[in-house]
């Protein structure tokens, strides 16, 4: 069950901030990551789950996405023989 919480954003020094209500579980020193999306949203995980939060979008993917293939992939022929660019040659 998705719990829904409105926070305010205040200015603390220099820097946007927000409180954090305690029922999110979070305790002081915890590390958690926050993702800035292109649509203005935001998703705010704890540093150590990680995997977790990965593998919940994965399962969160339509039945039918990419049932289409990945769309023009195709690259141009390189020519290896060559060697990596900025290497020397033995």
């Amino acid at each position: 069950m998705e719990r829904q919480h409105h926070l305010r954003v205040f200015r603390s020094g220099n820097s946007a901030a927000v409180r954090l209500p305690k029922t999110l579980g979070l305790v002081e020193g915890d590390e958690v990551r926050i993702l800035a999306h292109d649509d203005g949203t935001f998703s705010l995980w704890k540093a150590g789950d990680g995997k977790a939060v990965f593998m919940a979008l994965y399962g969160a993917m339509s039945p039918g996405f990419m049932a289409e293939g990945r769309g023009d992939t195709e690259q141009d022929e390189r020519d290896w023989s060559a060697g990596r660019p900025g290497s020397q040659a033995a």
